[in-house]
């Protein structure tokens, strides 16, 4: 069991030695448009499914709640959250349009929306995203190595350097608390 552990353990840190030489030019690129969008009265808008999902709940309520400073709230939201629009637009649409709709509806010129998938593929955050650039809304992926048709689409791809689903999640929201970091210290200092 200890050495499946240490095994484990030593994946996730070179990965994540591997993300910080590779990826850390991308984030502080989406951390300025998310930072842009907000200091002009925008919002940041995550989506995902399955983990993803958490996490785009988890980095929006580190935003509108706090990270690490008491300060005001940020404007962010989690599409994954409500289940109403959730089953009413997945029972009358379909399930593929229930980010696209949400899009659509709260979505202004100027804000971010950030995709989240392990595979790059989920076809709800791609219809979201081409929903997203066809308002006005810049739009960032956070997908796995090969990035998937939403790195193709995004503004911004974080292409994690994994093809592995838990180590490509662990990735993601370790970015993501980096980018609420980010965020929460520049609009402290403003």
């Amino acid at each position: 069991m200890n050495q499946y552990i240490s095994s484990e353990l030593n994946v996730i840190a070179a990965g994540m030695q591997q993300l910080a030489a590779e990826c850390t030019d991308t984030l502080a690129n989406i951390a300025k448009l998310c930072l842009d969008s907000m200091r002009a009265g925008g919002k940041v808008m995550f989506c995902g499914n399955g983990g993803s999902a958490a996490d785009a709940q988890h980095l929006a309520a580190e935003l509108v709640g706090r990270y690490k400073l008491n300060r005001p709230a940020y404007a962010a939201l989690a599409l994954t959250t409500d289940t109403s629009i959730l089953t009413a637009v997945g029972n009358d649409f379909g399930y593929d349009t229930v980010f696209e709709r949400q899009v659509q509806g709260l979505g202004r010129a100027g804000d971010v929306l950030i995709g989240i998938s392990t595979s790059g593929n989920s076809k709800n955050v791609l219809l979201a995203m081409q929903a997203a650039r066809a308002m006005g809304i810049h739009t960032v992926a956070f997908t796995g190595s090969g990035g998937g048709a939403m790195a193709q689409q995004a503004d911004l791809a974080l292409r994690v350097p994994s093809d592995v689903t838990n180590h490509i999640q662990e990735m993601h929201i370790a970015c993501g608390h980096l980018l609420c970091g980010l965020v929460e210290k520049a609009l402290a200092d403003d």
